[in-house]
C-alpha cells in the first residue's frame, strides 16, 4: 500500500535534511592528535522497564551491537566530512540492529483491528561520525528486511522460554518480508551551561532527519546534563531516536552526568504502522505529531562507558491504548 505524504511533510523532512546534511559544523578542532581508540558498543532496549505493568507493548524491544573506527582512520573520507560539515574528526561507524513490535493485545491469536501490528526490523548500518570543538555530525544508510526474516519472533520466543514467560500469541499475523532503507543526517551541539554546586552544566540540543522505505521522520530535542567530564561524550546512545552516539573520549580516569530532556517527531511514513508498502497488510493510522520526555545517567570510567535512559512516548497510532509508552535503554560502550 502506497502512502501518499503531504507536501508540508516532504518539505519539513526534506529541509532538515538539507540543513543537517550542509550547513557548516562550526569552530575547528584544536590540534590534538586524533584519538586512536576505536569503540564497541552493546545496546538494549525494553518496554519492560516501566513504571506500569511488565507487558510487551508497542516498541517492545531493540538490540544492537555498534562499532566506531579510531578517528581519521580512513583519511580518504576527510574530504567528504568536510564538504558536508567542515573540518573535523572523523569516524566510519558499523552497526547490526533488532527491533520488535507488538500489539497491546499480545494474547490473541489475530490482533484485533486498530491495534499496533507484530514486525520485527532487521538492519544493517553504515555511517559516517564528524566531531569538531562543539559539535558532533552524523549520515547513515541503513539496509535491512522487515517481516519474518529479522527473526524477531524465534529471538522473542527463545527469551520468554529462558525467563519462563508465556510466547506473544500473534506473531503468524506479523507484516510480511520486505527489504528496508534508511538514510539518516543528524546533528547535535554541546553548550556549556557554567557550572552548578561546583559541578559541569551543558545543552544538547540536537536534529534528525530520516527518510527511506523504513521511516520518514524529523526530530528535534534538547538534553540537560550536569555532572564531571562532560567533555567526554555528546549525551547518552539510542537505538531508533536522535542520539549523542557511541563515541566518547578519556577526560580523566572518571567521570558522570544525570540528564533530562525533551523532543517531538514530525512523522510521515513508518512502516511498522502503515503496513508493508507493496502488499496489504495489517496497519494502523498512525500519529504525525510524537512527543517524549527521557532522563538517565551516564558513567564514564577507565575507558568504558555505561548509560541508562528511560524514555515516555505519547502515542504514535491513533486509539493507542494504556497511556504513555515508556521504555528503558541500557548501552555499554568500550575503548580498545
Amino acid at each position: 500500500m502506497l502512502i501518499r505524504l503531504k507536501n508540508s511533510t516532504w518539505r519539513l523532512v526534506a529541509g532538515a535534511g538539507i540543513f543537517l546534511t550542509f550547513a557548516q559544523a562550526g569552530p575547528a578542532l584544536a590540534a590534538d592528535a586524533p584519538d586512536p581508540a576505536a569503540i564497541f558498543t552493546l545496546q538494549g532496549e525494553n518496554s519492560s522497564i516501566s513504571v506500569a505493568s511488565l507487558t510487551d507493548r508497542y516498541y517492545t524491544n531493540g538490540i544492537r551491537l555498534g562499532y566506531l573506527s579510531p578517528e581519521d582512520a580512513y583519511p580518504g573520507l576527510a574530504p567528504l566530512g568536510q564538504a558536508l560539515w567542515g573540518d573535523g574528526r572523523q569516524r566510519i561507524s558499523l552497526s547490526l540492529s533488532q527491533q520488535m513490535y507488538t500489539p497491546y493485545d499480545t494474547a490473541a491469536v489475530v490482533p484485533p483491528k486498530g491495534d499496533e501490528p507484530y514486525a520485527g526490523v532487521l538492519l544493517a548500518t553504515f555511517g559516517l561520525v564528524q566531531d569538531d570543538a562543539t559539535t558532533r555530525s552524523a549520515l547513515s544508510l541503513s539496509l535491512g528486511m522487515i517481516g519474518p526474516a529479522a527473526l524477531a519472533k524465534e529471538v522473542q520466543d527463545g527469551f520468554h522460554d529462558l525467563i519462563g514467560q508465556r510466547h506473544d500469541m500473534g506473531w503468524d499475523s506479523q507484516l510480511r518480508n520486505e527489504p528496508v532503507i534508511a538514510v539518516d543526517s543528524s546533528r547535535v551541539w554541546r553548550l556549556p551551561t557554567g557550572a552548578l554546586f561546583g559541578l559541569e552544566t551543558d545543552a544538547l540540543p540536537g536534529l534528525d532527519a530520516t527518510i527511506g522505505t523504513l521511516r520518514i521522520a524529523a526530530e528535534a530535542g534538547v538534553n540537560f546534563r550536569i555532572g564531571q567530564g562532560l567533555q567526554s561524550d555528546y549525551g547518552a546512545s539510542r537505538i531508533r531516536a536522535l542520539s549523542g552516539g557511541d563515541a566518547f573520549k578519556r577526560d580523566g580516569d572518571f567521570g558522570w552526568y544525570v540528564f533530562g530532556g525533551v523532543g517531538g517527531q514530525v512523522v510521515g511514513r513508518d512502516i511498522t504502522l502503515n503496513g508493508n508498502t507493496f502488499t496489504n497488510s495489517p496497519s494502523v493510522s498512525l500519529v504525525p505529531l510524537v512527543g517524549q520526555a527521557q532522563g538517565g545517567v551516564g558513567i564514564i570510567a577507565y575507558g568504558a562507558r555505561l548509560t541508562y535512559t528511560q524514555v515516555v512516548q505519547t502515542q504514535t497510532f491513533q486509539h493507542q491504548k494504556g497511556g504513555p509508552h515508556e521504555f528503558g535503554s541500557l548501552a555499554l560502550s568500550v575503548r580498545f
